[in-house]
């Protein structure tokens, strides 16, 4: 590996990762029980992948026995040293607490006076290609210590390094906290569709309840006294989709969305797709129009649905209502579909040996049918959360690129710390 590969800025150095830190292993252990019960924190291999936020301040497990362990200092970095991939390495991580038992499998990099430990795990995780170019194995792939030693690395100075932790600790914090507000608002979601999907909403936007209102038994269960039961096939018109000939170039373009299972996501709205159709590769297939549902009834996404926002095409895998909106509003067929298609769509799939539910066992699926007005309610209460989450989705994809930016900026010296702070670096983090 070249160890230049940029100029460094004046005061930052190449010095080989040896020169500036030890390397240890952690050891197996020999008793491991339940959070609760155990006498030691414990760090294992798969926490590097499972828990881990760019740096573990809380341990979740325990163990009764430390013999034969290896244990923790403070600003010790954690990572992998089997099963060395690009996501391995993304766990590179550093530990703030000492006393910690750490199992086998980690390799523990005890930094010196001179390298701050959090700026190194930033530095493993940006450099994290490179480092599997020093990663030997067939079938798994082990990092050893013995060539990690020789890894060049840029070193500013020790302030600076610290400033470059606490900025890029700032914006993953800040993440941190975003994710957190969004599976807040997810868990508020889910718990909305199971009382608005079921019980409804009256007229004074009151969820109703058994108490208060009439309900009435039905293939789906207990549903309000104004619903009725219908199946897919009678709340619009069913399409599989079709896929234009892959080698004819002329029918695949920039004009025309191509929807396939990877192309719908969590998100409810199916906004781009990874390959898109010519004029005369849509003119070919089946097309849909804006506000109709997709569902995907193959394979081992089945049951992903989305909702599309413009004039469009599907491939095969999808079987997509156009609703008649005189029966179904779309954004609430959008809402019933997920809820109540996912338990018959496996069940129906289960069946044989590659998973699918053709078009003719789709229509037969069954959902409620509330009224049309109350449909709208219930739509337009899930949708608010829903732009709420989105909002949020949105931010953190945002501090994302800005932590990419900082990270190739700062770990580089082409951005430096000093420059950061003259700019306000310090007031607009916090307005961020």
């Amino acid at each position: 590996m070249k160890s230049e590969e940029f100029k460094l800025p004046e005061g930052w150095k190449w010095v080989k990762l040896g020169e500036e830190a030890e390397f240890h292993k952690g050891r197996k252990y020999l008793k491991y029980d339940a959070v609760d019960e155990g006498k030691y924190e414990f760090i294992h291999y798969g926490e590097l992948f499972t828990t881990y936020k760019e740096y573990i301040k809380e341990v979740h497990s325990r163990i009764d026995e430390n013999k034969g362990a290896f244990i923790s200092k403070e600003n010790d970095v954690l990572m992998p040293t089997s099963d060395v991939t690009p996501t391995g390495l993304a766990t590179a991580c550093c530990i703030k607490k000492n006393g910690v038992v750490l199992g086998s499998d980690i390799l523990v990099v005890r930094v010196k006076s001179k390298l701050e430990g959090v700026f190194l795990s930033y530095l493993i995780r940006f450099n994290k290609r490179k480092i599997l170019q020093l990663v030997k194995g067939t079938t798994v792939y082990h990092l050893y210590a013995s060539d990690l030693k020789n890894l060049k690395i840029p070193l500013p100075p020790l302030p600076e390094q610290q400033k470059i932790a606490e900025i890029l600790e700032t914006v993953d914090n800040t993440i941190e906290k975003t994710e957190k507000i969004i599976e807040k608002y997810k868990r508020i979601k889910q718990g909305l569709m199971q009382e608005l999907l079921t019980k409804g909403i009256d007229k004074n936007w009151q969820i109703r309840s058994e108490k208060t209102h009439k309900f009435k038994d039905s293939p789906l269960g207990r549903i309000p006294e104004e619903w009725e039961v219908v199946r897919l096939g009678e709340v619009g018109e069913i399409i599989t989709g079709s896929t234009p000939p892959t080698d004819k170039k002329e029918f695949y373009g920039e004009e025309y969305m191509f929807i396939t299972p990877e192309d719908i996501s969590e998100e409810k709205y199916i906004c781009t797709t990874t390959r898109k159709l010519s004029k005369l590769g849509f003119k070919i297939s089946r097309k849909l129009p804006p506000k109709s549902v997709c569902i995907v009834c193959i394979g081992s996404t089945i049951g992903k649905v989305g909702l599309t926002i413009e004039k469009c095409t599907t491939n095969q895998q999808i079987n997509t209502i156009i609703p008649d909106k005189n029966i179904y509003n779309p954004e609430a067929l959008y809402y019933f579909v997920l809820f109540y298609t996912q338990k018959p769509l496996r069940q129906e799939s289960g069946l044989q040996a590659v998973p699918i539910v053709n078009k003719n066992r789709f229509s037969k699926i069954k959902i409620p049918l509330p009224p049309l007005p109350e449909q709208q309610r219930i739509a337009k209460v899930l949708s608010q959360i829903d732009e709420v989450i989105e909002k949020e989705e949105n931010y953190k994809r945002k501090l994302e690129s800005l932590k990419r930016a900082l990270m190739e900026d700062l770990l580089t010296g082409k951005v430096r710390v000093n420059k950061l702070l003259e700019e306000g670096y310090e007031d607009k983090k916090g307005n961020n």
